[in-house]
């Protein structure tokens, strides 16, 4: 199998793709992806706002929308990610359900550090969009090594943040990991890097996809894909403005 299909994207898994490359009648597309992750944005954003002012106007109230958001969306991914044919109804409900998480948390963080969301939100987009122009110019080319560099990164640091959730039931916190001190803020800037540079695998991943014939329902799933780093990234960056903010 070539070389193209692996990234570290616990979603966009070489299989997921593999199994279903060289389909019959419409087949999945590059722009077709594109306008599928504009929606899935969208429905984040819209219950985004909805669990924001919710906080704003009842702090307490959002507990509940986190757990509905966080158990929810956690169910439904592994749902998606079994039952792809199903991507073009979860990945929306997803998005819908990750979207109150987000919101409740911007606004948390909103509340101690004033302007951290959009400034974490502009990093974010900003980010997407300089890596994608550096794909498709091909300013970044992706090679074996760069692969396996990156999926061994992000294999490390979810077994760390695994380990951490462990050990923190026996008292056992890595606080100068996890705090605002230089190796606090360190660890976090390589969290940021190497989860952008997830995005270029799943670029890489989506484009040799949709030449290999997938069928059309996967660009909801590509789509569904690139949220869940894009998430992941909006939240490494939340907390690393979070600790260069409470240094100051």
């Amino acid at each position: 199998m070539a070389t193209w299909l692996r990234t570290s994207n616990p979603v966009l898994k070489p299989d997921a793709f593999r199994e279903t490359a060289i389909s019959f009648g419409d087949t999945m597309t590059v722009s077709g992806t594109v306008n599928k992750t504009g929606v899935l944005l969208l429905c984040a954003v819209a219950t985004a706002i909805f669990s924001w002012q919710r906080f704003v106007t009842a702090p307490e109230s959002v507990l509940p929308l986190i757990l509905v958001g966080a158990i929810g969306g956690f169910v439904v991914a592994l749902v998606t990610v079994f039952k792809k044919e199903w991507s073009p109804v979860t990945a929306p409900i997803y998005a819908l359900l990750e979207g109150l998480v987000l919101g409740s948390i911007s606004a948390s963080f909103e509340a101690s550090y004033p302007g951290i969301a959009i400034q974490a939100v502009g990093l974010t987009f900003g980010t997407l969009f300089a890596l994608l122009l550096a794909y498709t110019s091909r300013l970044i080319r992706v090679t074996d090594k760069l692969r396996l560099g990156i999926v061994a990164a992000t294999g490390g640091i979810a077994l760390f943040y695994l380990a951490s959730f462990i050990l923190g039931f026996f008292g056992i916190h890595f606080r100068a990991i996890h705090g605002s001190g230089t190796l606090g803020i360190v660890f976090s800037a390589v969290v940021v890097v190497v989860a952008a540079l997830n995005l270029v695998l799943d670029f890489d991943l989506i484009e040799n996809a949709a030449a290999a014939g997938a069928p059309k329902y996967m660009e909801w799933y590509g789509a569904f894909g690139i949220l869940v780093t894009l998430i992941w990234l909006y939240l490494e960056i939340l907390r690393l403005l979070a600790k260069l903010r409470s240094r100051r």
